[in-house]
């Protein structure tokens, strides 16, 4: 069996962290850190997982943390960096599901996270998590840097288009919305029901800390710059990401075949037939990516819709799928749920 911590245990993609390890057939759900609930049971403050989760909250400490094979850090963006050298020093794997290794330039992280990284050093040798594309450099990881929810949606959208270099590079936009829950579980008036309920809005037009994360991946698989509009969107619903992308093309090219035939084989990447318009509900508590391919008009601007849950495909179930790849388990162990519904 695995041992496996979870720091950050009593955050959103914590406590989700928490209930697929504890029912992973391969896994033994050693430890969960909480700062501002250690010494709880995890089961008081998330009663949702009696009967399935038999631990106290504790402080993060290195030495007990190292007890463990695996240590996911579902934590806010600046705390897995302090801790990581000395995790891997003890030969454990590191999987981290906030942005502290995520850019690959650090000098870009500090820009967009405001302070200085604590240890550059690992950045190159940090793989990025996204199954479907780096599947093979997981295999071999020891620190893993999660993708954000919006990056998820958005890579898995453009993806097909960008690898067959049928769209022009220099005209991407992602129109994206999410549930409250990509915010975390805070207290922030702009998050109460009463100011988030009933209406939705665009934020972080001039900038939003997922952009250069986003560039940095669709470049990646361009191989050149890529000119994007991101546009985030806060929607009332607890959770989900729905990614509107537009492109445009350079060349004839049968869209739908394009999709199918890239993801064939992709148990967690659904390419639904054409004319769908996938919706969140439809992913909702799963590790699935849906995705829809349109061409209006029959003219040369390419609609792709993409959907996933944000603290599954978006956050904690991306993370076990990782940890999956790392340790040679099934890659769906432990991810099988059907969405729920309604």
């Amino acid at each position: 069996m695995i041992k496996a911590a979870v720091v950050g245990g009593s955050g959103y993609a914590g406590v989700e962290l928490l209930r697929l390890l504890a029912c992973h057939p391969e896994v033994e759900l050693a430890l969960a850190t909480s700062r501002g609930e250690a010494g709880k049971r995890v089961t008081e403050v998330y009663p949702s997982l009696s009967g399935v989760v038999d631990l106290c909250f504790q402080p993060p400490v290195v030495d007990a943390l190292a007890e463990c094979d695996v240590v996911f850090f579902a934590t806010p963006n600046g705390v897995a960096m302090q801790y990581a050298q000395a995790l891997l020093a003890h030969g454990r794997v590191v999987i981290d599901l906030s942005a502290d290794f995520r850019l690959r330039d650090v000098k870009v992280w500090e820009r967009w996270y405001g302070g200085p990284h604590a240890c550059p050093e690992l950045l190159p040798e940090a793989v990025y998590g996204l199954p479907e594309i780096y599947r093979e450099k997981i295999r071999g990881a020891r620190l893993i840097a999660c993708p954000g929810c919006y990056p998820t949606a958005v890579q898995l959208g453009f993806w097909p288009l960008l690898a067959s270099g049928a769209i022009d590079c220099r005209w991407l936009i992602a129109d994206c919305k999410s549930g409250v829950s990509g915010a975390g579980r805070k207290a922030e008036i702009s998050l109460l029901l009463a100011e988030a309920g009933e209406g939705f809005k665009a934020y972080a037009v001039p900038g939003h800390r997922h952009q250069p994360e986003i560039r940095q991946q669709l470049e990646a698989m361009a191989g050149k710059p890529v000119d994007l509009t991101f546009v985030p969107h806060l929607v009332p619903m607890i959770r989900g990401i729905h990614a509107t992308l537009y492109a445009r093309l350079r060349r004839e090219i049968d869209l739908q075949a394009l999709y199918q035939s890239h993801y064939a084989g992709e148990f967690f990447v659904e390419v639904l037939p054409p004319a769908s318009h996938p919706a969140t509900s439809h992913v909702r508590g799963s590790n699935r990516c849906q995705i829809a391919v349109h061409r209006p008009g029959n003219s040369d601007t390419v609609v792709v819709l993409a959907v996933i849950d944000n603290l599954i495909k978006g956050a904690a179930g991306q993370a076990v799928q990782n940890m999956n790849l790392v340790f040679g388990l099934p890659e769906t162990a432990g991810l099988e749920a059907v969405a729920l519904y309604p």
